[in-house]
């Protein structure tokens, strides 16, 4: 298995990138865990609905847009990951000054191009 990620703001629509993210991060055998607004099954992954304190978190993929993620900020700040992915549309330059003063890395990226280019 590859270094563990949060799939934040996971959906059950398979219509939706952040389900789409959760298979395809399966497919390429990363640890997938997911937090949502819904509980439910995604590729075999839990979406759970309240902010466990998920360990050795890599990465965080971001997919809620900056004013949902205000909610999130202390508790991805206590996940202490090594970077958080905000994906088109997620872009928060006010949340990118926390996550720097934490030092953890921030990158604007698309999740579903980083694994099909070999560069998650």
């Amino acid at each position: 298995m590859m270094k563990k990620t949060l799939v934040l703001g996971a959906s059950l629509k398979e219509d939706r990138y952040s389900n789409r993210a959760i298979k395809k991060l399966i497919n390429y055998n990363h640890h997938t865990v997911a937090l949502g607004a819904r509980e439910g099954t995604v590729a075999g992954v839990s979406i759970e609905t309240d902010k466990l304190p998920f360990d050795a978190v890599d990465t965080v993929t971001m997919y809620l847009n900056p004013e949902n993620q205000k909610a999130y900020y202390d508790y991805i700040l206590e996940l202490s990951p090594k970077r958080v992915l905000f994906n088109p549309g997620t872009e928060n330059p006010e949340f990118y000054e926390k996550l720097k003063n934490a030092n953890i890395a921030i990158e604007e990226a698309c999740t579903l191009v980083l694994l099909s280019t070999d560069q998650y």
